[in-house]
């Protein structure tokens, strides 16, 4: 059974990423950092059904903090899969927007994929199997007005999901980034239709679960040729 962590795994999209992988048999990792009750309940709910999780809860942004909590839950086995899915966003215009809300959003969704990735790639290089799929957003390929801290920190996952692809091809292990436009869970879920009507070409908003669903190839062995890719699940809009 491989193990899988998602981080942000307590978030709406991260709880449907987290359901999929435990029901394509992974151990899944449930990582939470403000809302750790969340993740147990979610952990309770796949074990309900057997399926096999658990829960780790630390600040992504905490460089020192994630070497000692991956160090330990990587001694008895490796974690083959990688979700990066811990984000949030903090919304103004540039010329209002605070260096707190630009640095608070970019040391989540960037340094926080740095942190959570890096200590896990040795363990993954030496069992010569890997998936590391990171979650962006539409908006790191278009923009989004009041959100140059989120597209920022979301393009930068999408070079550093280029780079490390070829930094790790000849050892089997993929990384590919998910790029969700409008979901109908966490940030999205209040945008008005009218607004979707107005941007999304097929209408309506996704889903969670066809977020999941994208998640969940990537990290299976049919996926083992894709690698490097930013992958839109946005209804149209790029």
């Amino acid at each position: 059974m491989r193990r899988a962590l998602v981080t942000g795994g307590a978030g709406g999209l991260g709880e449907a990423i987290c359901i999929h992988l435990a029901e394509q048999d992974h151990h899944v990792i449930v990582h939470a950092n403000r809302n750790p009750e969340k993740a147990e309940t979610l952990v309770a709910a796949i074990r309900d059904k057997g399926g096999s999780a658990e829960t780790v809860c630390f600040d992504v942004r905490n460089h020192d903090l994630c070497q000692s909590k991956l160090t330990a839950l990587t001694e008895s086995s490796p974690i083959q899969v990688l979700v990066n899915n811990a984000g949030i966003h903090d919304d103004a215009p540039l010329a209002g927007m605070s260096r707190e809300q630009w640095d608070r959003v970019l040391d989540v969704s960037l340094n926080g994929y740095f942190n959570v990735t890096r200590p896990l790639l040795m363990s993954m290089i030496r069992s010569r199997w890997g998936r590391i799929v990171n979650i962006s957003s539409v908006s790191g390929r278009l923009g989004n007005r009041g959100q140059s801290n989120y597209a920022a920190a979301k393009a930068g996952l999408h070079g550093a999901t280029k780079a490390l692809a070829l930094e790790l091809a000849t050892r089997k292990i993929t990384v590919n980034t998910v790029a969700p436009g409008m979901i109908g869970a966490g940030m999205a879920a209040s945008i008005p239709q009218s607004i979707v009507d107005n941007v999304v070409p097929m209408k309506r908003m996704g889903t969670a679960h066809e977020v999941a669903a994208a998640v969940g190839f990537l990290v299976s062995d049919q996926a083992a040729y894709i690698t490097g890719q930013i992958i839109g699940i946005d209804g149209g809009m790029t």
